[in-house]
């Protein structure tokens, strides 16, 4: 094998407070981090294409790390089309206006409201209802309500803001809300879909309230947070129609296809006999491009960028593994590679299922141990030149906002880590070790849980084969023992780097021209 990328999601670099990656025991990470070449990458903002002093995710973090090059987001995209007035050309958009209009009907907006700007911004659902009332359009919004890249009681505020828009603008009234474990689930369980697909549709839910606010306010009450606020009727609100039209305000992508699956009647083979309603006849825009089988209006098509990291090892000849549990498989395949549903010629895919539990805090091991063991053995019967892999849990158990499990969490990925780095070793590989973004990082308080991602830096170690012997990396129980004095000493990890930096800092690791079209710089001095 001649290099490996493992992506620690969520492992940022805190500065202070309750801090799950800081708190953990982790021998391994420790002794590789003093044995290797060691520096810190930035990982937010318009260093990964973002709006300044956004925080990154991990659809941009993979995206940037095999583009290697800095991939302008959708999400400014958009808000840049919004201050400079073209988003109010929009040719998808003003469609969805016409349709309404013609037929007498509504355009409903649906999507998380919040400002997490992970998979959407609430500025973006007050620039199309401002513009629905320059059209004078009826419009009615179906709210999501976040509470896992915010605030897990931040839907009270987002929602006291929207009501306000609301009122300045006279349309744009909240018709439902659903926690984002209903409205947004990615992995098949179609009954928390159809339940937000119910209340848009069927108007059926088992909650009802007089104003959003109040179903939040209501859903506290109850014990829910606002991930897990169950579906609501707001009161005398209208139902999704025949010639009525639904604008998707949500820019990424993986969370938004399920939902709007149901919305337009694109059923999978697979579906329960019990999801496949027919809904009503009514226009679907997706503000991005959410699945490239959906036959629907795109407001923003996707800027794809080519000669990625996959692409050119490919190109090479090179034989590339890419692996992780379900949670994180599109992120080493589809965001990868650029955004694209494309398996280049000599790439392994392996996914690993992750646990089938309501929450990851119950099992802050995920499916690591599995991801480990199917990476070592593909290695083994495969030998593949190229190793791309994900430990999903210090991100998913962050998520929770439960310290203790994010501490657990952490631990489990460093003794997979150990085991490894042990069998690259073994190979002589050089390695990569990083992060896309933080959040087991900074866990907030007892009393108010940070269940979001940081605007921490991330941290790059750098193995050089045979920089050190296998004895020197400790056993996964944090045995003590003596550790090397690093890599040979010609490479050091530059400052200033990112994410942009990883996929030229391989190429030249195992000696492949890097494209023009990736304008990363290598990280090694």
């Amino acid at each position: 094998m001649e290099a490996a990328l493992i992506v620690l999601d969520g492992w940022g670099l805190g500065d202070g407070g309750r801090d799950a990656v800081d708190a953990a025991e982790t021998p391994v990470f420790d002794r590789l981090a003093e044995s290797g070449a060691y520096g810190r990458l930035e990982v937010a903002g318009r260093r990964v294409g973002l709006p300044e002093g956004q925080m990154g995710n991990s659809e941009v973090g993979h995206l940037n790390i095999g583009a290697g090059r800095v991939v302008y987001q959708e999400y400014t995209r958009i808000s840049d089309s919004i201050a400079d007035g073209s988003f109010r050309e929009n040719d998808a958009i003003n469609g969805a206006f016409d349709r309404a209009r013609e037929n007498n009907g509504r355009v409903h907006f649906v999507g998380l409201v919040s400002d997490g700007g992970v998979h959407s911004d609430q500025e973006h659902l007050h620039a199309l209802i401002e513009l629905a009332a320059d059209h004078d359009v009826e419009a009615v919004t179906h709210a999501i309500t976040d509470g896992r890249d915010t605030s897990p009681t931040g839907g009270r505020e987002y929602l006291g803001t929207l009501e306000d828009v609301i009122a300045e603008h006279g349309t744009g009234d909240v018709a439902t809300v659903s926690g984002r474990y209903y409205a947004m689930d990615r992995d098949q369980n179609w009954e928390r879909t159809k339940r937000a697909y119910d209340a848009i549709v069927n108007r059926e839910a088992e909650w009802t309230a007089e104003s959003a606010v109040d179903a939040v306010e209501e859903s506290y009450d109850r014990g829910e947070t606002d991930e897990f606020v169950e579906p609501t009727l707001i009161s005398d609100q209208p139902a999704l129609e025949d010639g009525d039209a639904v604008v998707w305000f949500n820019f990424r992508s993986d969370r938004a296809r399920q939902l709007t699956r149901m919305l337009a009647d694109i059923r999978p083979e697979d579906w329960a006999d019990e999801c496949a309603t027919t809904p009503p006849d009514a226009e679907v825009v997706m503000m991005t491009q959410y699945d490239k089988t959906f036959d629907l209006p795109v407001a923003y098509p996707p800027n794809q960028p080519e000669q990625v990291l996959g692409e050119v090892l490919a190109d090479a000849g090179k034989t590339q593994l890419r692996i992780a549990e379900s949670e994180k498989y599109a992120h080493v395949t589809y965001f990868l590679n650029g955004g694209r549903e494309v398996e280049f010629d000599g790439e392994i895919r392996k996914i690993v299922e992750s646990p089938d539990v309501p929450t990851y805090d119950q099992q802050p091991e995920m499916s690591a141990p599995e991801v480990t063991d199917t990476a070592i053995d593909t290695i083994d019967s495969d030998d593949p030149d190229v190793l791309v892999l994900n430990y999903a849990n210090p991100d998913m158990v962050g998520h929770t906002g439960d310290y203790e499990a994010a501490i657990e969490a952490v631990e489990a990925v460093d003794e997979q880590l150990g085991r490894l780095v042990d069998r690259l070793e073994a190979a002589g590989a050089h390695v990569l070790i990083t992060a896309d973004h933080g959040n087991a990082d900074d866990m907030g308080t007892e009393a108010d849980p940070h269940t979001a991602h940081t605007y921490n830096e991330v941290p790059l170690v750098y193995l050089a084969p045979g920089a050190r012997s296998q004895s020197d990396l400790g056993d996964a129980n944090g045995e003590e023992r003596p550790v090397s004095n690093g890599t040979d000493g010609s490479r050091t990890v530059r400052e200033g780097g990112t994410l942009a930096d990883i996929a030229p800092t391989m190429l030249e690791a195992i000696d492949l021209d890097q494209p023009p079209e990736m304008t990363g710089e290598s990280l090694l001095e």
